[in-house]
């Protein structure tokens, strides 16, 4: 098949690539001149494991291109992919800004070339946005299109994987035409049997929203249970494997920290929140969600004030990760960004280490915090004369270092870990001060609370 991608950012270049490799021909549509160049040279502008390798083959076999012009990519194909941005509004309110401006101009050239073709809302949109798209090109057009809701369920760091074998494709449409070719489309996707589950647009919208505020429940869930083992003296690792054992409730996002952060949870609950508020439905689990993620980033800073009696002025810190989660430079919301805001506000200095994400970092981070922190090359280099260590992304190099080690170079072996990386009776064989999420602390007098 044709097949066009508008917008290349994270979900927009996984989806075009791995089309192309499946043997479609895909062009892909960006505005950013720049990065379209980069592109068309065979860089990836983004990092994700295994991107690399399904890219250079799809641009060597020459079944993927990247134009600046929408109307290349309109007029060669039969489906095309909106892979926009729906970043939140002030109030949570998904802004559909970029999605309808480009609704608009399909208008416009469905007159010039006036074949059927499938509209496909990858992005993720709240409910009732494939009305507003297709009431949008109906208004500039008679042609014959279809509006389709396809919803992606890619995690950051195993996307290619997620991509190729999917668990399930939710295909949102009342149009058997356009149901029939996304089936086409995706049915080499999932030869082992994993479903393609046809659905209106308005329940395939809502399924997307509902997944991640799921999970992000259980996560949140999971931290708030961490605050009560630190209460109680229990540890929140034996809860998790308790719990997890039960089939109805399972093993997975049952892992204690400092929060969720990325592109998808934090803005997707609100937005699922904020579509509940103005049907007249107070979400009041997901109000609490909210709340309690807030809160749970900067957890280590509160602990830290504890621990050094409210005075950290002039501390240097150690950071391992800057990342919201391993095998990604996304930042988005990451605690990093959070926690390391606070630190340069209470005159703290940070030295800090991430495989990927320190550029991006860079960007997002303030004046204040950058003016406070020196970026290291590698992890060892950043505990060297530190007065404590912060542990915010769990990156494998980060998960078996030489815990004797901390001892020999820090200025105080101390460790606050929102991860829970290392085993407790490790961390106090090898003389650390270790305070993690939901666990008693090592070598410690005084509680140190959530």
């Amino acid at each position: 098949m044709k097949i066009g991608v508008i917008g290349t950012g994270y979900v927009g270049l996984v989806t075009g690539t791995c089309f192309a490799d499946s043997g479609n021909d895909v062009m892909c549509v960006d505005i950013d001149e720049r990065k379209v160049q980069r592109m068309q040279k065979g860089e990836v502008p983004i990092y994700e494991p295994g991107l690399n390798r399904v890219f250079d083959r799809a641009i060597r076999e020459k079944r993927l291109t990247f134009t600046t012009q929408l109307e290349d990519a309109f007029k060669e194909s039969e489906i095309i992919f909106l892979c926009l941005p729906t970043p939140p509004g002030a109030n949570g309110q998904a802004d559909l800004s970029f999605v309808l401006k480009v609704a608009d101009d399909l208008g416009d050239l469905f007159n010039k070339y006036p074949d059927y073709k499938v509209i496909v809302n990858k992005s993720t949109v709240p409910v009732g946005t494939a009305d507003k798209v297709h009431e949008k090109i109906a208004s500039k057009t008679d042609a014959d299109f279809d509006v389709v809701s396809n919803p992606e369920f890619l995690r950051e760091g195993a996307a290619v994987e997620d991509f190729m074998k999917p668990e399930r494709v939710v295909v949102g449409t009342r149009s058997q035409k356009a149901a029939d070719l996304m089936t086409a489309l995706y049915e080499p996707f999932v030869r082992s049997g994993n479903p393609i589950i046809i659905m209106d647009e308005r329940s395939s919208e809502l399924t997307k929203y509902a997944a991640n505020a799921m999970l992000a429940t259980k996560i949140t869930f999971m931290n708030e249970i961490a605050n009560v083992c630190e209460k109680v003296g229990a540890d929140v690792d034996n809860v998790r494997r308790g719990i997890g054992t039960d089939t109805r409730i399972g093993k997975r996002f049952l892992f204690a920290g400092i929060g969720y952060g990325g592109s998808c949870f934090p803005k997707d609950v609100q937005a699922i929140h904020h579509t509940a508020g103005e049907f007249g439905y107070d979400f009041k689990i997901l109000d609490s969600v909210m709340k309690v993620n807030e809160s749970q980033k900067t957890s280590i800073v509160e602990k830290m004030k504890l621990f050094y009696n409210g005075n950290l002025e002039g501390k240097t810190v150690g950071i391992w990760g800057l990342s919201f989660k391993p095998e990604t430079d996304d930042i988005r919301e990451a605690p990093s960004l959070y926690i390391t805001d606070q630190l340069a506000k209470m005159g703290v200095k940070m030295k800090a280490y991430d495989p990927e994400a320190i550029e991006t970092f860079r960007v997002a981070s303030s004046e204040e915090t950058l003016a406070n922190m020196e970026f290291m090359n590698d992890r060892d280099t950043v505990i060297e004369d530190v007065d404590a260590l912060i542990i915010c992304t769990e990156w494998n190099e980060f998960r078996r270092p030489d815990l004797s080690r901390f001892a020999e170079v820090m200025k105080e072996p101390v460790i606050f870990d929102g991860r829970n990386l290392y085993d407790l009776k490790r961390a106090e064989e090898a003389g650390l001060t270790y305070i993690s999420v939901g666990r008693p602390s090592v070598n410690i007098k005084q509680t140190i609370p959530s």
